[in-house]
């Protein structure tokens, strides 16, 4: 697909699951060192049930993508939720709710629960959620950037400390340096409400790292299928974005040439945007991709019959 609308140079390394099975370890220095070296990275789907455990111990194919996030610097992902014009019956929602629907989440990513100490005895577990204010006033200052009129932040602070400095940090970058941006503030439980009756209301959302996990997934549905829905993880700018299909690996469906390519078509298209600078070629596939489903294009996943092999041809014989 990125061959089709520009000249550039590729290298495959292994992440995770198969990481794990060649050399034991879902990152290795290797990977990460070649990762640091790229202008970007385009990243597919990681997990599996073959590499599923318990153990604290061993090794899991989630630690590669966490890794690769950690050892970048990556702090924002950028989930941008738009229902194609083509997909609105797609969508479990009903048209008059979903219709026009197109808003950004910005979820922290080195933060919380995820890279909290974690602790586990015979009787009990534990996970740190800590949250420093540096790392809540840069997220804040790249929802605020992005925003055309408002920034909801999603947050837990009637139950949660981290809550309670998470608004207070947001609520003072947002009047001392994007005052003619509109803020508010809601509790995860009701932006999870207001995603399904309201969706049109939202045009930036951001929120902490377990919160976003959820809340993107969720809002992917309103276009239809996770298999429509990119990604981008960002740092400060000074090494490679990091460009992945928010969806799994799907193994329920390994093997049978039907997965939905879409997402990761539009994360390559992310990657000429927010990570080349190509914005006129990132567009040029969003447009193919649009005009693709135009003309009935849909996989499984969508209701239709097209094959991941399909799929791809239509979206290229768009671009031709």
């Amino acid at each position: 697909m990125l061959s089709a609308v520009g000249s550039f140079e590729f290298e495959t390394h292994p992440v995770g699951g198969s990481s794990i099975d060649s050399h034991g370890t879902a990152l290795t220095d290797e990977t990460l060192a070649a990762c640091r070296g790229a202008d970007a990275v385009l990243l597919g789907a990681v997990g599996g049930p073959k590499w599923d455990t318990t153990d604290p111990d061993a090794p899991r194919p989630e630690q590669g993508l966490l890794g690769l996030r950690k050892g970048l610097g990556l702090f924002a992902n950028l989930r941008p939720i738009r229902l194609s014009p083509a997909l609105v019956d797609a969508s479990p929602l009903k048209r008059e709710i979903v219709e026009g629907t197109s808003m950004l989440m910005v979820r922290e990513l080195t933060g919380g629960i995820y890279f909290g100490e974690k602790r586990r005895e015979p009787t009990w577990a534990s996970d740190l959620c800590l949250y420093t204010v540096e790392e809540v006033e840069r997220i804040a200052r790249v929802a605020f950037n992005s925003a055309r009129t408002r920034v909801t932040s999603v947050d837990k602070p009637n139950v949660l400390e981290t809550g309670r400095l998470w608004r207070e940090v947001v609520t003072r970058v947002g009047a001392a340096e994007f005052p003619d941006v509109e803020l508010e503030h809601q509790l995860v439980d009701s932006a999870a409400m207001k995603l399904l009756v309201d969706p049109r209301h939202f045009d930036v959302v951001v929120t902490e790292n377990m919160f976003g996990d959820i809340l993107s997934d969720e809002a992917a549905m309103l276009t239809g299928s996770l298999g429509m829905l990119p990604s981008a993880s960002l740092g400060d700018g000074s090494g490679p974005g990091l460009f992945e299909p928010s969806h799994g690996s799907a193994p329920d469906i390994a093997g049978r040439g039907i997965a939905n390519p879409l997402a990761t078509v539009l994360s390559a298209a992310m990657l000429l945007r927010n990570g080349l600078g190509l914005e006129a070629e990132a567009a040029a596939i969003e447009e193919a991709v649009d005009a693709a489903l135009e003309t009935g294009l849909r996989t499984p996943d969508l209701g239709g019959s097209a094959t991941t092999d399909e799929a791809t041809r239509a979206v290229l014989q768009q671009l031709a």
